[in-house]
Parts: C-alpha cells; sequence; structure tokens
C-alpha cells in the first residue's frame, strides 16, 4: 500500500494489498462524493438524524467551507477514487488556540486499511501548523468505532459541547491536547 503526503510518498505492504493511496487537500470535484461518503455512513450506522452532518447544508459543497482561514480538509484516494476525508476547522465560540474535527468519514469499502488513523494525523499536523494548542470532536455512541480510534490517540471525554458546531444531533465529546 503506498500513501502520498504533501507530494511525499510512503510505502507500507499488508498482506496481498498494493494501493497506491492518495492524501491530498481538498478540490471542488470532491464535494459530490464526499456528501455520499458522508450520509451513506451515517445510514449505514443508524446516525442520519437531525443535527447532524447529514442534513448540513455545507456538506455539499465542502471545498467552499474550507476556505475559512486557518481551516483544512483532507482526501484519501485509493487508486484514483475518492474514498475518504476529514478536516479542522476553527468553530465559533470554542477555547483558544482549539479547533474541531471535523468531517471525518471513510468509505465503507476503505475501511480496516488505516485510511482513518492517516487523515486525523494529517489533520493534526495541520493543526498544529496553524497555531492550534487543542482539537476538539463532537460525535455520536453510534460512531463507536471512530470513538475507539480517537481514544487510541488520545482524545479524552468532556461533558459537555464546546463553541457553536450547529450540530445538536451529537452528544459525546472529546478533547485532545496537541
Amino acid at each position: 500500500m503506498h500513501f502520498c503526503t504533501n507530494n511525499i510518498y510512503y510505502f507500507l505492504k499488508f498482506y496481498i494489498l498494493d494501493d497506491k493511496i492518495l492524501i491530498r487537500k481538498i478540490i471542488a470535484g470532491d464535494d459530490a462524493k464526499l456528501a455520499t461518503i458522508i450520509r451513506n455512513s451515517l445510514e449505514e450506522f443508524n446516525a442520519a438524524k437531525p443535527g447532524t452532518v447529514y442534513f448540513d447544508e455545507t456538506t455539499d459543497s465542502l471545498h467552499e467551507l474550507f476556505k475559512t482561514e486557518k481551516s483544512a480538509y483532507f482526501v484519501a484516494e485509493i487508486n484514483g477514487e475518492v474514498v475518504a476525508g476529514g478536516g479542522i476547522f476553527p468553530t465559533k465560540g470554542l477555547p483558544g488556540a482549539t479547533c474541531e474535527l471535523v468531517k471525518m468519514y471513510v468509505s465503507k469499502a476503505a475501511r480496516g486499511k488505516g485510511l482513518g488513523k492517516i487523515l486525523l494525523d494529517r489533520c493534526i499536523r495541520a493543526a498544529q501548523q496553524n497555531g492550534f494548542k487543542r482539537m476538539y470532536i463532537e460525535t455520536m455512541p453510534e460512531l463507536n468505532r471512530a470513538i475507539a480510534m480517537y481514544q487510541k490517540n488520545g482524545f479524552n471525554f468532556i461533558p459537555s459541547s464546546l463553541g457553536n458546531s450547529g450540530h445538536s444531533g451529537c452528544d459525546l465529546f472529546m478533547i485532545k491536547n496537541l
């Protein structure tokens, strides 16, 4: 398995897999595919409920949202096909030097290849490069596989939400010092 960040290729072998993975910044042509991945994932985990990214109008135009200063969104491709994405955003109302990890989803077909971890690492680096000291997440119990990954990577639960994400359907909140 190969993956690329900042045009540097890394090579990994996983049993019989030999796929080319590219991690890059979002472009306008990614919007429809990413919106489908996000909504399909939420449907799959019975988490397509009001107050979530499922109904957020920005889900259909992510490339526009991530033109915001100090934000970044990364797309993962396997063999040229968009299969995942995740980003950071300076959500209004967050404590100083805190960004939010947002819209991190991996298509069903691409799960289990380590893409979530690769995207998370890239988001953490982008947050640090933008001067953030903490990363915040809003999530739901239905997304237990993602929650386990977040915990494994140093995120801890906090009792209530921070900032004003507009996603009232999320009821679990986590934070990590960078």
